[in-house]
């Protein structure tokens, strides 16, 4: 049986071009271009919390970095490097060569280069820590929305939660159907070209994570404003939009794992969003404003209250 640092060679070595160091230093140094600021976040995917026991390691492996590369797409930032700290309850050579396929597929994909990391024996546990770089003073952040705002978001929302559903059980859909929201769930595909795009042109940004009630809510809470949200504009494939309406709506507004971006910008930089979005090669939607206060109320087509019960996910709630 290999030991760990047989397997860290075999399996995660690569040369390195962007960094200073890859693999086998006790620190690996990465380079930042001259004015750009290092933009840093970090990830952790336990076993039972955030996958299933059945998701392909493949899969595994590019929603491990997928998660991470989502929040430097929220910050503006160009991936740079990444490290892995890999917890394994065995040395099964099988999944960690699968494991390492999909997630260098995605970061070959992105330009980024794995500089380092640790394994240890325990149980399935994945941590991802990203360095991106962003020009200085120019990161997109949670604290700039302002009223009268345009609130946006890219791309679908709640495939992946009804994914979930149908592994409890919930829900039942035909094959077909049932692959296209699981590959939402378990291969996520991160917005990087939207968030450098969106530099100097979203006042404020977010990746959905946890659920859009609750991430538009830290952006409300650090900007100190209060938002309309249009649930009924909210895209949404035509597998959920097939779904009775309050499916569709607990998904959309309280699901989570979508990793698409919500943002705000100025009414005044419409064109410039959607220049933006086609760049990304993504559709985005216009689905709320923001106002003055602190309240964030849901509406219907109509105008009236959508009364919503759920929050954002939250490990200790």
């Amino acid at each position: 049986m290999a030991g760990e640092f047989e397997l860290i060679a075999r399996f995660f070595t690569r040369p390195v071009s962007r960094a200073a160091l890859g693999v086998g230093d006790d620190c690996a140094l990465v380079r930042v271009d001259a004015g750009m600021q290092l933009a840093v976040s970090c990830d952790m995917l336990v076993e039972g919390r955030h996958f299933l026991s059945t998701v392909a390691p493949e899969r595994l492996g590019h929603k491990a970095l997928a998660v991470n590369l989502s929040d430097l797409a929220a910050c503006g930032a160009e991936p740079l490097a990444c490290t892995l700290a890999l917890a394994l309850p065995r040395a099964d050579e099988h999944f960690i060569a699968a494991f390492a396929r999909g997630l260098f597929a995605l970061a070959d994909a992105h330009g980024i280069e794995l500089v380092g990391g640790d394994t240890a024996a325990g149980p399935l546990n994945i941590c991802i820590t990203v360095f991106g770089q962003v020009p200085a003073g120019g990161a997109l952040l949670r604290d700039g929305a302002r009223p009268g705002d345009d609130l946006w978001v890219s791309g679908t929302l709640g495939d992946a939660r009804l994914a979930l559903e149908v592994f409890r059980g919930s829900v039942a859909l035909p094959g077909e159907q049932f692959e296209t929201v699981r590959r939402a769930m378990e291969l996520p595909q991160p917005r990087v070209a939207l968030g450098l795009a969106l530099r100097g042109v979203a006042s404020s940004a977010i990746d959905l994570s946890d659920g859009l009630v609750g991430d538009l809510g830290h952006v409300l809470r650090r900007s100190g404003v209060g938002a309309v949200l249009q649930a009924d504009a909210l895209p949404r494939s035509a597998v959920l939009a097939a779904q009775p309406q309050a499916l569709q709506r607990l998904c959309m507004l309280a699901g989570g794992d979508d990793y698409e971006l919500l943002f705000t910008a100025a009414p005044a930089q419409r064109e410039a969003v959607l220049a933006a979005g086609q760049r990304a090669g993504l559709a985005l939607t216009r689905c709320g404003g923001i106002v003055a206060g602190q309240a964030l109320r849901i509406v219907d087509a109509a105008g009236d209250e959508v009364p919503v019960s759920w929050s954002g996910f939250d490990h200790f709630a």
